[in-house]
C-alpha cells in the first residue's frame, strides 16, 4: 500500500494535534504516512522529501509547524503536490505559526487551516482526492451527513433541558 497523503510535522511534539488528521484518514481508508521533518534542523531531508513527493505518488501533503512555521512553505516551494498547512499552537497562541503559513509569496501557495485544526486538514485532503475518486466522495458525503445528524440530536437534547425562563 502506497501513501496518497503525507503528514509531516516539525517535531513529534506536534503528534497530539496531528492524531486527529491521522484518525480521519484512517477512517476514510486513505493510505498515509507520518514523518517528522524540520525545515531548520533537517533541511536536506525536507528538500529530498519535497522533491521526491510527486514521484512517490503522493497526492496531498499535510504539513504541521509551530512558531516560525517555515516547514509548509519550504515544502511547497519544492513540489507541485498541494500542501495544506496546519499552524500549531506552540507559542503566541499559534498566531505566529498561522501568519507564517498563510503569508506565502505569489506562486508558492499553501492552503492553511485554523490553528491546531488537523481534522480540517485531513478533510480538505480527502476532498482533493475525492475529485477523482467516487467512492471517497460518497464517504465524505456520508461523513458530512453525520455531522448534520449530530446537530439535530444536540437540539433534541437541548429541548429536554428546562429552566424557569427558558422559552423552548
Amino acid at each position: 500500500m502506497k501513501p496518497l497523503v503525507s503528514i509531516i510535522m516539525g517535531s513529534t511534539s506536534d503528534l497530539p494535534v496531528m492524531e486527529k488528521a491521522a484518525a480521519f484518514l484512517d477512517e476514510m481508508a486513505i493510505p498515509f504516512e507520518m514523518n517528522a521533518l524540520s525545515a531548520h534542523r533537517t533541511p536536506e531531508a525536507v528538500e529530498q522529501f519535497a522533491k521526491n513527493a510527486e514521484g512517490r505518488g503522493l497526492k496531498v501533503i499535510i504539513a504541521a509547524a509551530g512558531m516560525a512555521a517555515h516547514l509548509c512553505g519550504v515544502i511547497a516551494s519544492m513540489t507541485n503536490v498541494p500542501v495544506i498547512g496546519v499552524p500549531i499552537n506552540s507559542s503566541l497562541d499559534g498566531m505566529d505559526a498561522l501568519l507564517a503559513i498563510v503569508q506565502m509569496p505569489p506562486g508558492i501557495p499553501v492552503a492553511t487551516v485554523g490553528i491546531n485544526a488537523s481534522l480540517n486538514s485531513a478533510i480538505l485532503a480527502a476532498q482533493i482526492l475525492a475529485t477523482s475518486d467516487t467512492e471517497l466522495k460518497i464517504k465524505l458525503s456520508d461523513y458530512k451527513e453525520s455531522l448534520k445528524k449530530k446537530i439535530v440530536k444536540a437540539n433534541e437534547d437541548l429541548q429536554k433541558i428546562s429552566y424557569k425562563f427558558k422559552t423552548n
